[in-house]
């Protein structure tokens, strides 16, 4: 591992709520019980807002930051997608020679801090708001080299579901897994399988929002893939569908890079390696599989940024949200205190900083 791992790479992260994450959720957790915890409203957005918010956020920053909105879809069920470009230069956008990073948040409809951290990582990327300990005359060499492509929120109709109060709710607006309807290992069922959280769809790409993302992903080519998610504390890579990893190169490099992540800033206690193995079970039909497979990303991975394992299965808020100011900005681990969205922030940019050396 390099030594600029060591100095740099500081990320904290995130997201196979991929994976049904805690086996007793599938047993407790559905979308006709009320969570224990309600929306703490103070500390997050209704999904709507969220996307206005960002909006906002671009529109006084358009020298960097540009905003679309991509809409798929038949007359009985569409989907919108709101994407946000981050480029310095966007004479140089479309140069192949700088670094393409994409990032998908909010893919689940009941992982609120998945999407909030997208829009604090935007925040950080207008110039609004710094992560603590962040250099702000160092961002535009770190910058300088990258074109990010930010999803926000993904499952905007399976959300609106959730701020209505079902917030077990997972799926999309029509009750599809979005992280099932991928093509690599569709449809394929284990023996632990629950419609209420897995539902796959119809076929593969059934659902707009995964063919937004599919053509998305496409088009751009990025270097790097990020799914961000909440449920559990973990880094992972491909694949989710079987107990092994990719061979080669790439696969040793990601590996290592997320064993490194673990031992200086997960404490040993993320779970790590491929999604198939690291959490026990396998899942078929996921983004990140389909990401390194198909599209042939060079490093896809899914973080997983947050979770509560001693609340009930019922209480889906505060399983995988924080509930309240103090853990929304602190978590307390032993002896280690990590600002959590402050930390996690301050790690995707150190990602942005060492994508090139990772892919060297």
């Amino acid at each position: 591992m390099a030594a600029s791992f060591h100095l740099f790479f500081i990320i904290f992260l995130s997201g196979f709520a991929a994976f049904p994450i805690f086996s007793f959720v599938y047993a407790n957790a559905n979308t006709t019980q009320h969570s224990w915890t309600p929306i703490n409203h103070h500390l997050y957005h209704s999904g709507e807002g969220l996307i206005e918010k960002i909006k906002s956020l671009v529109h006084r920053h358009p020298d960097k930051l540009t905003v679309e909105t991509i809409q798929a879809g038949t007359k009985d069920y569409k989907a919108d997608i709101t994407v946000v470009t981050y480029s310095q230069n966007w004479e140089q956008s479309g140069d192949k020679s700088k670094l393409r990073i994409l990032l998908s948040f909010g893919q689940h409809a009941r992982e609120l801090i998945s999407s909030e951290l997208a829009l604090r990582i935007l925040s950080a990327l207008g110039e609004e708001q710094f992560p603590p300990e962040m250099d702000p005359a160092s961002l535009h060499d770190t910058l300088e080299n990258v074109v990010i492509k930010i999803v926000p929120m993904e499952n905007l109709n399976g959300r609106k579901i959730v701020d209505a109060g079902e917030l077990c709710e997972r799926k999309n607006g029509r009750g599809v897994d979005l992280n099932r309807n991928w093509a690599v290992n569709w449809g394929k069922k284990e023996k632990d399988y629950d419609p209420a959280e897995e539902y796959p769809g119809t076929a593969p790409f059934s659902e707009p929002e995964t063919q937004i993302m599919r053509e998305l992903a496409v088009s751009f080519n990025p270097h790097i893939w990020v799914n961000v998610h909440s449920g559990t504390d973990g880094l992972f890579m491909p694949y989710d569908h079987k107990k092994s990893t990719p061979d080669g190169l790439p696969s040793q490099r990601m590996r290592e890079l997320l064993d490194e992540l673990n031992v200086l800033y997960c404490s040993n206690r993320c779970l790590v390696g491929s999604g198939g193995t690291a959490v026990g079970y396998l899942a078929h039909g996921t983004a990140t599989d389909y990401m390194y497979d198909v599209v042939r990303v060079p490093m896809a991975f899914t973080f997983e940024i947050y979770g509560d394992d001693k609340a009930s299965g019922a209480d889906c808020f505060k399983m995988f949200n924080p509930i309240d100011q103090t853990t929304f900005k602190v978590k307390a681990d032993c002896l280690t205190l990590i600002r959590v969205m402050d930390q996690w922030c301050a790690s995707f940019f150190t990602l942005f900083k060492l994508g090139p050396v990772c892919l060297m």
